[in-house]
């Protein structure tokens, strides 16, 4: 699609439009065909890659451009690139009906894809085929949110895939050490983000051990290690997903 401007004589071509309906007005921004879902899934960070113009429209195809007022009334900004930054994050993606079938269909195989590399079946420790993911999305009826990250909307699914089967987030492997004369004090702050401790030793004086964690208990388990140790302590991540090799087998 091409659109021509007489605004600012910009000829706008590969155009996608998101919009947005807010204070009673419709806004709409001209992006680059594509570059829309990168910046929602996080691929792309530059804004610059993926809007045609730093310019708020209420009509793109048309050249209108949004009033000052009518900005500030409905964002409570005029600044054009923060609100083209909202209109990104909460727009709907004018796109045609073939173009969305095959954009949701991309993106319901991506946060199967991302669930399968990130989880496990507790009970063999092996990860789930990708195809067995979609397929149990499809049975809990799961829906693709197109203004949500793929990552956003994995975490989503696999707490709804709990309920239908035995699925969890592999663990993380931890090597930890603590200074003897922090040890007993930082081993028992340390002991409800732990799910699994592999091996513990005090033969050195110092607290040495390792230990399976769930991967959103890292940021938890530095922050007790600093502050218990005034930041002595050591902690090193030996790998990042606990699993067994291959894949598991249904007939």
């Amino acid at each position: 699609m091409s659109i021509f401007t007489p605004t600012n004589q910009i000829r706008l071509t590969n155009v996608a439009m998101v919009r947005i309906k807010k204070g009673g007005k419709r806004f709409e921004i001209a992006c680059y065909k594509n570059k829309v879902v990168s910046w929602r899934s996080g691929t792309e960070k530059d804004i610059d890659e993926v809007l045609q113009t730093h310019t708020v429209f209420v009509n793109v195809s048309k050249g209108q451009v949004a009033k000052r007022e009518d900005l500030l009334h409905s964002f409570g900004t005029d600044d054009q690139t923060d609100i083209c930054r909202q209109i990104l994050a909460k727009g709907e993606l004018q796109v045609s009906e073939k173009e969305r079938h095959v954009q949701l269909e991309s993106m319901f195989r991506d946060i199967a894809t991302t669930v399968a590399d990130k989880c496990v079946n507790p009970e063999t420790r092996r990860p789930y085929p990708v195809g067995m993911i979609e397929r149990a999305m499809k049975d809990v009826h799961y829906s693709v949110k197109p203004t949500r990250s793929t990552k956003q909307q994995a975490l989503e699914v696999i707490r709804l895939l709990k309920e239908t089967m035995q699925i969890e987030r592999a663990h993380m492997r931890l090597s930890l050490t603590v200074p003897k004369k922090f040890g007993k004090g930082t081993r028992e702050r340390l002991t409800p983000h732990i799910a699994v401790v592999e091996r513990e030793s005090w033969d050195s004086g110092d607290l040495e051990m390792v230990c399976l964690i769930d991967p959103g208990q890292f940021r938890a388990i530095d922050e007790v290690l600093r502050r218990e140790t005034k930041g002595r302590g050591t902690l090193e991540l030996i790998s990042l997903k606990d699993v067994e090799e291959g894949e598991e087998r249904f007939e």
